[in-house]
C-alpha cells in the first residue's frame, strides 16, 4: 500500500518523470505561491475523482466509461473553482485563471482515473491520488520557487534579498520556465543514473506506454 503513495513522489512523478500536465506546469509556476495553489487544486480533484470512480467502477459500462469519468472530474473541478473563487486570495485566483477549469482535461487526472482508479479499491485509489497529487504539487512549488527567486530574490512573495531591486524578467516568461524545467529534468536523470550505476544497473528513463491504460479503447469498434 505504501508504494501506491510513494511512487508519485519520485519514481513516477507526473511532472519530472512522466512529463504530464506540462501546460499548467509551465504557465502558472512564475511563483511558488501560484505553484502551490495549482498543485493543491489538482490534488483535490484527483482525490475526489479517484474515490468516486473507484467506488462505481463495477457498475459503469465499458463503452461509456470515459464520458462518465469526465463528468465526475468536471464536477470536482467546478467545486474547487467555486471554493477558490470564494476563499482564495483574489491575486492567486486571477493568476491561475483558465488553468483551474482546464483541470478537467489535465491528463494526470484522467490518466489516473483510467489507469488506476477504475481497476483498484477505494483505499488504494486514495493513496494513489495523494501520492500523485503531492508529487505534482511539490514539483510545481519547486519550479515556481526557483523561478521566483531568480526573478526577484523572493520566495512565497517574501523578499529574501532586500537589495534586489531589478527583476530578471526571463525567469517570469515561458522561455525561463522551459530552461528551469530542463535543468530539473537533467538533474533528476543525473541522480537516477548515478544511483543505477552504484547498484551495477543501467538506468532507463521512464517511458509512456499503453501497458496499463485502455483510454484509447472506447469499445466502439469490434
Amino acid at each position: 500500500m505504501a508504494n501506491e503513495f510513494s511512487k508519485g513522489l519520485w519514481k513516477e512523478n507526473p511532472v519530472l518523470v512522466l512529463l504530464l500536465g506540462m501546460c499548467p506546469t509551465l504557465a502558472v509556476t512564475s511563483s511558488a505561491t501560484n505553484g502551490l495553489g495549482m498543485g493543491v487544486a489538482t490534488m483535490f480533484v484527483l482525490i475526489g475523482s479517484n474515490v468516486v470512480i473507484s467506488a462505481m467502477r463495477k457498475i459503469v459500462p465499458k463503452k461509456i466509461r470515459i464520458p462518465v469519468y469526465i463528468v465526475v472530474i468536471a464536477t470536482f473541478v467546478t467545486v474547487v473553482d467555486l471554493l477558490m473563487q470564494a476563499y482564495a486570495p483574489t491575486a492567486l485566483y486571477d493568476a491561475l485563471g483558465i488553468f483551474i477549469p482546464l483541470i478537467v482535461v489535465n491528463c494526470i487526472v484522467l490518466g489516473r482515473a483510467e489507469a488506476f482508479a477504475s481497476k483498484n479499491s477505494v483505499g488504494k485509489s486514495v493513496l494513489d491520488a495523494l501520492g500523485m497529487g503531492l508529487g505534482f504539487t511539490l514539483a510545481l512549488v519547486a519550479l515556481g520557487g526557483v523561478r521566483e527567486f531568480l526573478a526577484s530574490g523572493s520566495l512565497f512573495e517574501i523578499k529574501l534579498i532586500p537589495g534586489w531591486t531589478t527583476d530578471f524578467m526571463l525567469m517570469t516568461s515561458a522561455p525561463g520556465a522551459f530552461i528551469i524545467l530542463g535543468l530539473f529534468l537533467a538533474g533528476m536523470n543525473a541522480m537516477n543514473m548515478r544511483k543505477a550505476k552504484a547498484a551495477g544497473k543501467t538506468y532507463k528513463s521512464a517511458s509512456l506506454d499503453c501497458s496499463s491504460c485502455n483510454i484509447c479503447d472506447l469499445g466502439g469498434v469490434d
